[in-house]
């Protein structure tokens, strides 16, 4: 019999009492007997605690945004002036006054420069007074005319004397009219000295300062250039359109889908470098006549109004342009789409809950939301939170239905909020 609540009393079955050693050996190997029955329990316990199925992942849904979509086709493009005009003297001398603050605004008509007018107003006073001395003779040749023809009835006067006095009438009247042109240059030089803005824009900096002389005339290499003005409002962007795209409009043109600059104004949108989104409205307005051999692309000009004179010559801008005929499509918010192999994807939530991965075809981004082609129906309830947490074919959760509104942001409302 062996007690171990008191080793001291316990005794082997033929009677004799174990020695110390003995006893402690029992214990030792009991202890070692009871951890093993310990571990094995949790081993147990653990095993039944892993065959347990987790709960359903928690995810919200929402429904793809059913509505008519167009697609862009962006372009790089860069701003240019509809009119640009460099302001040359017509007429030579010294420069007088500058009537302009340079980088400001300019209206048609608006006095810029002027040139020393006093040597042209002189000039203008001499063929004024040549051109009244012109009509004093003619006033004489045609009385003198008048008188021979007087005295040519009474066969006083020789013939050759009327021939002469009617020489000297159109003499005169040819040295009047001579006189008046001199007359009328002086006046068109004299004006020249007051150089006027050709067109409404934003003039530059002065070329030439005050009091230096300078050159002018016809000839447009003699002439001096002072300064140039730019038109900005409306304000033109050029465009280089690809082959392959080009060749996409046409054929929707053919096949009556779209709508081709070729034949009338179409819609367009811009942004600055700075800028979000497309703010900027404008057409389409001009269409090259052929495409450059050497790029391979067609020149093409879009026109926006610039009433605040935001945006200036030589900016580069994003131009977007229709690139499909108006269809009907699906949006869902851009996270909602996985990738699998470099295939897209979304989960689709059934009505028993299941999660079904679903191969979507996508297209452009629109209003924040990406454009589904194909894939998916407008019925279906897509995750749009939760991905990480489902698989294909497991039983989730539905905390929470959404509905898909469109916004810069892609944020998505809640229904009935």
């Amino acid at each position: 019999m062996v007690d171990f609540a008191n080793p001291e009393r316990m005794q082997y079955a033929n009677g004799e009492t174990p020695s110390p050693h003995a006893v402690s050996s029992s214990m030792h190997r009991l202890l070692a007997l009871s951890l093993v029955l310990a571990a094995l329990s949790s081993c147990e316990r653990a095993q039944q605690t892993s065959n347990a199925a987790p709960p359903p992942a928690p995810v919200t849904v929402a429904k793809p945004l059913s509505t008519d979509l167009v697609e862009w086709d962006e372009f790089i493009g860069r701003l240019d002036a509809p009119e640009s005009v460099e302001i040359r003297a017509r007429v030579s001398g010294y420069l007088e006054k500058i009537h302009f603050r340079e980088g400001s605004d300019v209206k048609a008509g608006d006095l810029l420069i002027t040139i020393d007018p006093r040597p042209y107003q002189a000039v203008v006073d001499r063929t004024a007074a040549d051109a009244e001395r012109a009509e004093v003779r003619l006033e004489l040749a045609k009385m003198e005319a008048k008188r021979a023809k007087n005295l040519m009835e009474s066969k006083a006067i020789a013939v050759e004397e009327i021939e002469q006095r009617n020489q000297a009438l159109a003499e005169a009247e040819a040295s009047l009219r001579s006189a008046r042109a001199t007359l009328e240059q002086a006046k068109l030089d004299l004006e020249f000295t007051q150089l006027k803005s050709p067109i409404t824009g934003r003039i530059g900096d002065v070329l030439v300062t005050q009091g230096n002389l300078i050159s002018g005339g016809s000839n447009v290499s003699n002439a001096t250039v002072l300064t140039t003005i730019v038109a900005v409002d409306p304000i033109h962007c050029y465009l280089d359109v690809d082959e392959q795209s080009a060749l996409k409009y046409r054929e929707l043109r053919r096949l009556g889908q779209r709508a081709s600059a070729l034949d009338e104004q179409i819609p367009a949108e811009m942004a600055l470098a700075n800028e979000q989104g497309y703010p900027h409205k404008g057409v389409i307005d001009f269409v090259d006549n052929r495409l450059d051999p050497g790029t391979g692309v067609i020149r093409s000009r879009a026109v926006f109004p610039n009433p605040g004179g935001l945006m200036a010559p030589g900016f580069f801008a994003r131009v977007r342009i229709p690139g499909s005929g108006k269809y009907s499509g699906l949006l869902v918010h851009d996270n909602a789409i996985g990738s699998d192999q470099g295939k897209p994807f979304v989960f689709v939530v059934g009505q028993d809950n299941a999660i079904k991965q679903v191969p979507v075809e996508i297209g452009p981004m629109h209003d924040g939301l990406r454009v589904i082609k194909t894939g998916i129906a407008k019925d279906d309830r897509v995750v749009i939170e939760g991905m990480a947490l489902v698989r294909n074919g497991a039983k989730v959760n539905v905390t929470e239905e959404r509905e898909m509104k469109p916004a810069m942001q892609a944020q998505a409302a809640p229904v009935g909020k």
